[in-house]
C-alpha cells in the first residue's frame, strides 16, 4: 500500500500530556531536594542513603539503558531486517545470572561507592583512574546518542526546532538529578518506565487495529519471510546470528549489568545485599518484555507498510525516522497518543541520561576529586557533586551534535560505543576477579591493547563501511514477492553484496573491519585478559600477600603463582576517611571472598576511624 504522509501535529491534549512527563519528572527532585536529608551529604545524593528496596532498584535498572535508542532503533531493526535480533534475549539469562551472583556480592560486600574503587583495592590507584577515565568517555558519548533522539522525534511530529528539544530535555533532566540525587533518579525511573511501557503498547493495539487485526498482521509478517528462523552460521561477520546476538550479547549485557557504575551504583544503593541480587533478577522479565515489546512494534510496521520506507517523506534517510512516520500515521486523528508516544520516549532519554549524570558525578568525586583532596568538608564535597552533574549535563549538549553527524542506526550506534569501551572495561574487572597473579601494570597494558584493538575494528567498520556482513537485500511486499518495481534493483544489489563480502573476506584487515559489531565486548574483553596475564606473568605475577582479601574470585584451583590471603583493607579505607589510619581487627584467611558478618566488621571499623 501507499501510505499517506502523516498529518498529525500536536493538539493541546498532546502538549498537556508532555508537559506532564516533564513537571512530574522535576517534582521529584523537588520533593527528594527538600525531604530526609535534603542530599545535604554524599552518601544521599550519590547512594540513596543505601536504603532502596529491590522492586524501585529494579525498574530503575531497566530505564537506565531501556532508552529511547531502543525503543526507536529495535523496531527500525526489525522492520528492515527481520526478527533475528530478539535473540538477543536468550543473552539476558547470563548477562543477569554472572552479576547477581559473582559482581553484585563482590561490589557490596566491600561497601563501595564508586565500582572503581575496587581497581585500587586490586590493583592500584593508576589502574582505578584509568578505568574511570574509560567510563567517562563512553558515558558522555552514549548521552548524546540518547539525548538526540527524542529530539529528532519531537522535531519530525510538531516541527519544533530540534536543538530547542535538545536543550530543553537536557536541562530538565540536569535540575532533577542535580537537586534530588539518586532517590530521585530512582523514583523518576520507575515512573518513566510505566509511561514507557504505556506508550508502546499504546502504539501495537492502534496498529494492529488499523492493519486489520492480529492474524492479518502475521499473515503479512509470514508471507514477507520477516519471520527469522535460528541462524547457527559460526561466522563471525555475520551482522546478527544466533552465536553473534546470544553468546556476543552476554559479553555486552554483563559490560552493562555487570560493571557499569551507572547499574552497579544502583545495587550499592540496596538496603540488603540480598535486594540487589533479587532486584538483578528481577530485571530479567521486564527487559523480556520491553525486547517483545519493541520487535512487535517492528512487526506492526512492516505489516502496515508491506515492507515499503516512507522515512523520506519526514526529509530523512535514517531508518529510525520510520517508526516515528509509523507512530505519527497510526495516532492521527487520536488526541493525546502522540503526545503519551513522546512522552515515552522523552521518560527513557530521561531515565538513561539521569543515571548516566548521577554515575558520572560518583565516579569523579569518589576516584578523581576525593582522593586528591581528602581532607574536604562534607558540605563543600556535596556542593561539588552537584556541580559536577551540572557540567556533564552540559557536556551531553555537545555530544549530542556529534550524534547528529554520524549516519548510522541509533541503535547500532549505542551498542558499538558500549562494546568499544564497555568490552575493555569489563576485560578489567575480570582480570582483577578471575586471575589472582594479574598485577597493575598488566591491567593497565591490558586495557590499553583492548581499547586499541576495539576502536581499530569499531573505527574501520565506519571508514569502510564494513557492517559485520552488511544488510540483506530489502524485505520483499507481504506477498512474499519482491516489492514492486524493485526486482532488478533487488537481484543487482544480492549480488554486489555478495562479491562485495567475497572480496572483503579475501582483502585481510576488510574481513577484520566486517566483524559484527556485537562481538566488540568480547573481543575488548579477552584481549585485556590475555594481554594482562602475559604482562602480569613477564612483570612478575601479584605476591599472595599484596592481594587484598574480598577482591578475588579464583577460577583455577590454588596456585603457586599467588593466593588471596588476609591484608588489612586499608587501600579503600585512607581513599575515603582522611586523618590517622590504623590497622583493622586480624581477619581469617579467605578463598577471596569476606563473609556478610565480616564487612559488617569492616564497615563498622570504617565508621569508627
Amino acid at each position: 500500500m501507499e501510505p499517506s504522509p502523516p498529518q498529525v501535529l500536536f493538539t493541546p491534549a498532546d502538549y498537556v500530556i508532555f508537559a506532564l512527563l516533564l513537571a512530574a519528572s522535576a517534582g521529584i527532585g523537588l520533593y527528594h531536594a527538600v525531604s530526609g536529608g535534603r542530599q545535604r551529604t554524599t552518601q544521599e545524593f550519590l547512594m540513596a542513603d543505601r536504603s532502596m528496596r529491590c522492586l524501585p532498584v529494579s525498574l530503575s535498572l531497566i530505564a537506565s539503558f531501556q532508552s529511547a535508542v531502543a525503543i526507536v532503533g529495535v523496531p527500525a531493526e526489525v522492520f528492515a531486517h527481520g526478527t533475528q535480533y530478539w535473540f538477543i534475549g536468550c543473552s539476558y539469562v547470563l548477562g543477569l545470572a554472572i552479576p547477581a551472583h559473582v559482581f553484585i556480592p563482590v561490589f557490596y560486600r566491600l561497601r563501595l561507592s564508586s565500582a572503581y574503587q575496587y581497581l585500587e583495592l586490586r590493583f592500584s590507584k593508576a589502574v582505578r583512574v584509568c578505568g574511570t577515565l574509560t567510563f567517562i568517555f563512553q558515558m558522555v558519548v552514549y548521552m548524546g546518542v540518547c539525548i538526540y533522539t527524542p529530539a529528532f522525534a519531537l522535531n519530525a511530529v510538531t516541527g519544533l526546532e530540534l536543538w530547542g528539544v535538545v536543550l530543553v530535555t537536557g536541562l530538565v533532566c540536569t535540575l532533577y538529578t542535580t537537586l534530588g540525587g539518586l532517590k530521585a533518579v530512582i523514583w523518576t525511573d520507575v515512573f518513566q518506565t510505566v509511561v514507557m511501557f504505556a506508550g508502546q503498547l499504546a502504539v501495537i493495539v492502534v496498529g494492529v487495529q488499523k492493519t486489520g487485526g492480529a492474524a492479518e498482521v502475521w499473515r503479512k509478517v509470514w508471507e514477507g519471510n520477516l519471520v527469522s528462523g535460528l541462524d547457527l552460521n559460526p561466522d563471525p561477520t555475520e551482522r546478527h546470528t544466533f552465536w553473534t546476538l546470544g553468546v556476543g550479547g552476554v559479553f555486552l549485557m554483563l559490560s552493562l549489568y555487570g560493571v557499569n557504575q551507572a547499574q552497579v551504583q544502583r545495587y550499592l544503593s540496596s538496603r540488603t545485599e540480598r535486594d540487589a541480587v533479587r532486584s538483578c533478577y528481577m530485571v530479567f522479565p521486564s527487559l523480556q518484555l520491553a525486547l517483545a515489546l519493541s520487535c512487535i512494534m517492528g512487526l506492526v510496521m512492516f505489516a502496515r507498510y508491506c515492507g515499503e520506507d516512507p522515512s523520506d517523506k519526514l526529509g530523512s534517510s535514517s531508518r529510525d525516522a520510520m517508526v516515528i512516520y509509523f507512530v505519527m500515521d497510526m495516532l492521527q486523528g487520536l488526541p493525546g497518543l502522540p503526545g503519551l508516544f513522546v512522552a515515552c520516549l522523552f521518560s527513557a532519554a530521561l531515565s538513561t541520561i539521569s543515571s548516566a549524570l548521577n554515575s558520572l558525578a560518583t565516579v569523579t568525586m569518589e576516584d578523581l576529586i576525593k582522593p586528591s583532596f581528602p581532607s574536604m568538608v562534607e558540605t563543600r564535597a556535596t556542593l561539588l557533586s552537584k556541580a559536577v552533574a551540572v557540567f556533564y549535563g552540559l557536556l551531553c549538549l555537545a555530544m549530542a551534535y556529534l550524534t547528529h553527524l554520524m549516519g548510522e542506526s541509533v541503535l547500532q550506534v549505542a551498542l558499538k560505543i558500549f562494546g568499544m569501551v564497555g568490552g575493555p572495561n569489563l576485560g578489567l574487572f575480570c582480570l582483577g576477579m578471575f586471575f589472582p597473579w594479574a598485577n597493575s601494570t598488566g591491567a593497565v597494558a591490558g586495557l590499553g591493547a583492548g581499547l586499541a584493538v576495539a576502536f581499530w575494528v569499531g573505527i574501520g567498520s565506519l571508514v569502510t563501511r564494513g557492517d559485520g556482513g552488511g544488510p540483506r537485500p530489502p524485505a520483499p511486499g507481504c506477498d512474499g514477492a519482491p516489492r514492486p518495481g524493485n526486482a532488478s534493483v533487488s537481484v543487482a544489489t544480492a549480488i554486489t553484496t555478495q562479491r562485495t563480502l567475497l572480496q572483503g573476506r579475501a582483502a585481510g584487515l576488510r574481513s577484520f573491519y566486517s566483524l559484527s559489531y556485537m562481538w566488540y565486548s568480547a573481543l575488548g574483553c579477552i584481549t585485556v585478559v590475555l594481554v594482562g596475564l602475559a604482562v602480569s606473568l613477564l612483570t612478575g605475577p601479584t605476591r599472595e600477600e599484596d592481594v587484598a582479601p574480598g577482591t578475588v574470585l579464583p577460577l583455577l584451583a590454588r596456585r603457586k603463582l599467588c593466593c588471596p590471603a588476609a591484608a588489612p583493607v586499608t587501600t579503600l579505607l585512607q581513599t575515603d576517611v582522611s586523618g590517622p589510619q590504623t590497622s583493622p581487627p586480624q581477619q581469617k584467611e579467605t578463598n577471596g571472598l569476606v563473609s556478610p558478618a565480616e564487612s559488617e566488621r569492616f564497615l563498622e571499623f570504617e565508621t569508627a576511624v
